[in-house]
């Protein structure tokens, strides 16, 4: 398979990194860590920009796109360390809302509760004018700790049902959260606690399973595109550190131990991102197939490895290059490990992913 982004894809993406290298500053994310928010004055700018909506069908004021053309914004935000959900709202809880409004993988058949589509319609409206930031959960109505949850004005969950799994959709006024304490603070990690009522749920059965199955695919790939960007990131201070920092008389990056290090590095995350790439279009042309789904599926959990691979080694040799100093305050490298090392166990560690691979592929077709 020849994979190319297109001259308007690398464009778009073009465009959000000025933005951002401009609204989402170093600076920016200490003010961030002090007060976390879920939409800022920043958020409407993305939105304004379409970022936010992309995911959401032309219909309902989106750009109606795929994985594909949001991957490369995601390792943008990745880049700067984004504090804002957009992960979490555009790659997730979009999608799923497009699905029940009868875009891609619709949920108007059996198992859909009645009414839905109204209100989601609106939702999807509201999300596409940057007026929702989500979070989304798969675990039940008692979960581990959601990224985005303190804050969100949406969200997306998962509950057991007397007929298999259900998804709820509920809005904030519907949900108690209780903020958890996090290594990154930015991702407003927070326990969601509710009640499923036929009101809130939007699926059930085999299309609620396919949702959630679905959804966590595409957090997988959303995730590793982030942890890219990150990994480029702290690979880009580590080795503008080493150009700065003397020792002997001579820059640091001038020693060969130094120089193996970044590099190694850098080929674990040159290796990472087409396996990043090729997920995200393996997603967005799998259904509905089911071996191709099952295949997609697969190339997630590849993608969300290599990725926590290459991200958590970065972090380990940025670290390492800068020294004591790299987990100050004042040094901006901080800002980035810690969001590396989250994201790296978010929806999976690399350990998960790979088991998931090897099951999926001794179990029978």
């Amino acid at each position: 398979m020849h994979f190319a982004f297109t001259e308007q894809q690398k464009e778009f993406r073009d465009a959000v990194r000025q933005v951002l290298a401009k609204e989402c500053t170093t600076d920016h994310l200490r003010a961030a860590f002090e007060s976390p928010a879920a939409r800022t004055p920043r958020w409407a700018t993305l939105a304004e920009l379409g970022v936010v909506s992309l995911s959401v069908p032309i219909a309902h004021g989106g750009l109606g796109l795929g994985l594909v053309d949001l991957v490369p914004l995601l390792e943008e935000a990745g880049r700067v360390g984004l504090p804002e959900p957009l992960l979490e709202t555009t790659a997730l809880a979009a999608p799923v809302l497009a699905g029940l409004a009868g875009g891609s993988g619709s949920a108007g058949g059996a198992g859909s509760a009645p009414g839905a589509d109204a209100a989601t319609v609106v939702r999807l409206e509201s999300i596409a004018a940057g007026g929702m930031a989500a979070a989304v959960g798969t675990p039940g109505p008692v979960s581990a700790p959601l990224a985005g949850a303190d804050g969100a004005d949406l969200f997306v969950l998962s509950a057991p049902g007397t007929d298999g799994p259900e998804v709820h959709v509920l809005e904030s006024g519907a949900v108690a959260v209780s903020p958890v304490s996090s290594l990154d603070p930015t991702r407003r990690l927070g326990l969601a606690r509710w009640e499923p009522t036929p009101d809130s749920r939007v699926a059930t059965g085999a299309l609620a399973a396919s949702i959630i199955g679905r959804t966590a695919d595409r957090a997988a790939v959303a995730t590793a595109a982030e942890l890219l960007g990150l990994a480029d990131r702290m690979i880009g201070l580590a080795a503008d550190y080493a150009r700065e920092r003397h020792q002997f008389g001579k820059p640091i990056g001038s020693f060969q131990a130094v120089k193996h290090l970044l590099a190694g590095a850098q080929v674990k995350l040159e290796f990472a991102r087409p396996a990043v790439y090729g997920a995200a279009w393996a997603l967005d042309q799998s259904e509905p197939e089911v071996l191709a789904s099952r295949a997609a599926s697969r190339a997630a959990s590849t993608a969300k490895a290599y990725a926590s691979d290459a991200a958590t080694e970065a972090a380990r040799v940025s670290l390492q290059v800068h020294g004591a100093i790299g987990y100050t305050w004042e040094c901006d490298l901080h800002l980035f490990l810690k969001r590396a090392w989250a994201l790296s166990e978010a929806w999976g560690s690399a350990a998960d992913h790979r088991s998931r691979v090897l099951s999926s592929l001794i179990e029978p077709s």
